[in-house]
């Protein structure tokens, strides 16, 4: 199942690699989550970004029922995966916090990888003026000088995965983004056009890493056969 946007769903290559290892996705709008039952037949909860802020006051009539989700998820033993503000959802849920960052990262960067499987260096699309700190029990897979940039949770049969970054993002969907987000990419220091032109250079490699990311990750969460 998909947590995202209306509008704004689409799992890129993450989702493109979900679906020729067999996968149907299921799309879930983040302001209209259903309740547990839906969770039944789900083999994975995938929490994509968001435009908004996860510790915005006005957001958090949605917050809280998708953080209930999370944990229903987790307790039920469906895996999670959090990508970006998904990221901090799932933070949230083991009991992080979700603040404004110091500095925040638009654009093409490294990472400081703490697991080369789980969390490569990249580059990777970071899209995010936000941030959390590490919840209790996880362990951190990056950072960056943003703050953490990937971590892994198990706990009870539970497992979850969150990345700060964004491996999911097509050249395409990152285009819609930044003509969405031109005012916010400038305030914090992106160029839209390079952005775009680094994006169109590497879109196979990226599609490549996202692949080989998105098996790492459901092997870890053990995910399929």
């Amino acid at each position: 199942m998909v947590v995202g946007d209306r509008g704004d769903d689409d799992p890129g290559f993450v989702g493109e690699q979900l679906v020729e290892l067999g996968a149907t996705l299921v799309p879930l709008d983040r302001d209209a989550l259903p309740d547990s039952d839906a969770l039944d037949a789900a083999d994975l909860l995938l929490l994509l970004g968001s435009a908004r802020s996860a510790h915005a006051p006005a957001e958090s009539d949605a917050v809280v029922a998708e953080t209930w989700l999370t944990r229903v998820a987790l307790d039920e033993q469906v895996p999670v995966l959090g990508i970006c503000y998904g990221a901090q959802v799932l933070a949230l849920t083991l009991g992080g916090e979700v603040m404004p960052a110091q500095r925040g990262e638009v654009g093409w960067f490294e990472v400081d990888s703490l697991d080369p499987v789980l969390c490569p260096a990249g580059p990777w699309l970071q899209f995010h003026s936000d941030t959390f700190t590490e919840p209790p029990g996880v362990r951190v897979l990056g950072t960056s000088p943003s703050g953490c940039q990937g971590f892994s949770y198990e706990r009870s049969g539970a497992r979850a995965l969150g990345w700060q970054f964004h491996p999911e993002t097509t050249p395409m969907e990152l285009a819609r983004w930044l003509d969405n987000s031109r005012d916010w990419v400038l305030e914090h220091g992106g160029d839209p056009a390079r952005i775009q032109a680094q994006a169109a250079d590497r879109a196979e490699a990226t599609r490549v890493a996202a692949y080989d990311l998105t098996d790492a990750a459901l092997h870890w969460l053990r995910v399929g056969p």
